[in-house]
């Protein structure tokens, strides 16, 4: 019998792919971002043995540990939680992404950090779309300046942007802010050409996200289940 989670994911993969043709034209233009935060070690090793390679963390003491279990699996490891300047450098040499830059001052401690040879940090900046306060995430009009900022730091690499928007009960007020966020991505992809990752959507709404231009969506409870 298939561990729930790896169940899970043929479900959640045929969802994505059937909305990803709808939107894109292409089954396999959206990714699936496994959000592993407060799972174990065993959990993520079953889905990257049903094919999953890419899972996001919250918290660098929990993941370093994981990541050191599961080092045989070639994983790719997102950062997706609020960053902090002084863990900056633990982030950029432990991930290969991270998807939650939102200020200035992350910038050089996280380049810093990145190892002489080493392929660059793949980073997103994260959005306040809603304006809501005390949330992560920069304001719209801050994106573009934060975005040549990052281009100045040769170990980082700009690939798009990350937002995640006020829960909403009506389906048209959920998908507004994710309309915001794909023009903001277009607008962004017209400076930067090699920008190509709008991460957006999670387990409730990862569909209308996709609908709306999302290349990346975030799920958690839908595989794992509520933590």
């Amino acid at each position: 019998m298939q561990p729930p989670a790896t169940a899970a994911l043929r479900t959640l993969a045929d969802r994505i792919a059937a909305a990803s043709e709808q939107a894109h034209g292409d089954p396999g233009a959206v990714r699936l971002l496994a959000v592993s935060k407060a799972k174990p070690a065993a959990a993520i090793r079953a889905l990257a043995g049903a094919g999953q390679h890419a899972f996001g963390e919250n918290y660098l003491q929990e993941a370093g540990a994981k990541i050191d279990a599961l080092a045989d699996l070639g994983i790719e490891w997102h950062f997706i939680g609020g960053l902090q300047s002084n863990k900056c450098r633990d982030v950029a040499r432990r991930f290969d992404w991270v998807q939650s830059v939102d200020r200035e001052r992350l910038l050089a401690p996280l380049a810093a950090g990145r190892a002489h040879g080493a392929a660059p940090l793949q980073v997103l900046l994260q959005v306040n779309i809603d304006g809501e306060d005390g949330k992560s995430g920069c304001a719209p009009d801050a994106v573009d300046a934060l975005a040549a900022m990052v281009a100045m730091h040769p170990q980082l690499r700009l690939r798009g942007l990350m937002a995640i928007p006020a829960p909403a009960g009506v389906r048209a007020q959920r998908r507004a802010p994710f309309a915001a966020m794909r023009r903001l991505f277009d607008a962004l992809r017209s400076q930067h050409p090699q920008v190509d990752t709008l991460s957006m959507g999670m387990s409730d709404d990862f569909e209308d996200a996709i609908a709306e231009g999302a290349t990346m969506v975030r799920i958690g409870t839908a595989l794992f289940g509520p933590r």
